[in-house]
């Protein structure tokens, strides 16, 4: 009888709660992308104007980092049940599990109730993402009276997808310093050219940030002389000289010799001291007042040889990240017509461990062939290529790739072969000499046979417009030196 008693009102309880818990979460995620749309109509507003002004480019740069956030949780939660029609499923299995604990002990019980203890935290970051966001647009007011008073930007109007195609995502505020850097007078004012280090990982965008910043009107007419120099060219180290072997990004015809200068140094490997002492020593006396330079280098030595703090690019946060592979990925079409697919990108996303260039390659395949069933297949390529290069190296093949370590490569093709990155070189553009195969190709259709042979693996559309091989090797998986270890199946890492 007792055991009766407690069992009805368990049942009242758990339908009570499972009936509140849906409508809550529902009626949270309609109030999200209300104001997800009101911050995505400002931001658009903002970046189709000529903004000037420091305190305003921050406070963008804070609306882009929560609608990066916000779009992050939305579709987080949409994804959690994309079978089920877009609504979201706080109480996972919650008809069987009702069902169940009418017929069980007490303690079962407990234990249904602490899972859904899990899905109240996810309901608690809602909230708190939500009131963020709701705190954030109401503090926006004057910065959306401001912006009428900034000229338009005159351009023509692109989907979104092609636009972030075009542009340097998700490095407004790092642009922004680098410039104010160039363009700012020295505090010490003895004349000596000011030095910022910029440090980051291979392929981070530390070579395509600089870039950017030069082809800047204001920084071209600022400086008279723009150089850009290699670690090979630093052997005389005597600026006069190097300007015969760097590459000149802009010069002013017109300009005395004692011109205000940039000098962009892009180090492969560490500066002796030595070095560095003869080439600052030189600048010093042969660039002119107000000249600069910049170093980039992916080691932490360079960090003592700035007058200023140095600026370090980590990779993208995941819900930027996120918002940028979403968009290339999907391209003109519209993510909530098909939440199977927007569940498939996500993960795909986070296996791709906020890598750029892979990030473009993905997503350009997907782009190309939208039906979930190939989506499906490139996620498990995917998850295989990265589980096995966990197991056997303990690393994620994207930290491999960026400490310049070899990797395998996964394809959609059958194949007795695998084959192996042995290096990823750029080749600036206007392209030369570079090899007919695509990756894609690669990744769809071509069956390598063994040997030596290249591939294009992309070609950036942005400045410096870069493009990126591969040099591989495609090897019988008997005789590979992955197989010594662990069996491998057919087709090499997928």
């Amino acid at each position: 009888m007792m055991r009766n008693i407690i069992n009805a009102a368990l049942s009242m309880v758990i339908q009570r709660h499972m009936q509140s818990k849906p409508e809550e979460a529902e009626h949270k995620l309609q109030r999200l992308e209300r104001v997800l749309l009101r911050i995505d109509a400002m931001i658009e507003e903002a970046e189709g104007r000529h903004i000037t002004s420091q305190a305003m480019l921050r406070r963008l740069e804070l609306l882009r980092q929560g609608m990066y956030g916000g779009h992050y949780m939305l579709d987080t939660f949409r994804c959690s049940n994309h079978g089920g029609g877009g609504r979201v499923v706080v109480l996972p299995h919650q008809f069987r599990a009702t069902k169940r604990l009418l017929m069980s002990p007490v303690n079962e019980y407990e234990s249904y109730l602490q899972n859904t203890m899990l899905d109240a935290d996810s309901l608690t970051k809602l909230e708190k993402v939500l009131h963020g966001l709701e705190a954030l647009i109401s503090d926006m007011k004057k910065f959306a009276v401001l912006l009428g008073g900034y000229p338009r930007i005159c351009r023509q109007p692109y989907s979104a997808y092609l636009i972030l195609d075009k542009v340097m995502f998700g490095r407004q505020m790092e642009m922004e310093t680098v410039r104010n850097f160039l363009l700012r007078a020295d505090a010490a004012g003895d004349g000596n050219p000011g030095v910022l280090p910029i440090v980051g990982g291979a392929r981070v965008g530390k070579s395509t940030l600089v870039e950017h910043v030069c082809l800047d009107e204001r920084v071209r007419d600022h400086f008279r002389f723009i150089i850009f120099l290699s670690s090979d060219d630093l052997g005389v180290g005597n600026m006069s000289a190097l300007r015969d072997n760097g590459v000149i990004k802009h010069q002013d015809l017109t300009a005395t010799l004692q011109g205000r200068s940039l000098a962009v140094i892009e180090l492969t490997r560490d500066m002796e001291e030595e070095t560095w002492r003869r080439l600052y020593s030189s600048a010093a006396s042969r660039m002119g007042q107000g000249s600069k330079i910049i170093i980039t280098s992916r080691s932490e030595k360079i960090v003592a040889l700035g007058t200023t703090q140095a600026l370090r690019l980590n990779p993208l946060p995941q819900e930027a990240f996120w918002y940028f592979f979403k968009t290339l990925a999907f391209g003109s079409a519209n993510p909530d017509d098909q939440p199977n697919l927007t569940s498939l990108v996500m993960e795909i996303a986070m296996l791709l461990n906020r890598m750029i260039f892979r990030a473009n390659i993905i997503a350009n395949l997907l782009r190309t062939n939208q039906n979930a069933l190939f989506w499906q297949r490139t996620l498990q390529c995917l998850r295989d290529y990265t589980d096995k290069h966990l197991c056997k190296y303990g690393e994620h093949p994207s930290d491999l790739i960026s400490k310049s370590q070899p990797v395998y490569t996964w394809s959609m093709v059958k194949s007795q072969n695998v084959v192996e990155v042995c290096n990823i070189y750029e080749k600036p553009s206007p392209y030369h000499d570079l090899p007919k195969l695509r990756v894609q190709e690669f990744m769809t259709e071509r069956v390598i046979g063994h040997g030596k042979f290249d591939m294009v693996l992309w070609r950036s559309s942005i400045p410096p417009c870069n493009a990126y091989v591969v040099s591989c090797v495609a090897e019988s998986s008997r005789c590979s030196k992955a197989n010594k270890k662990r069996p491998r199946p057919a087709g090499g890492l997928m």
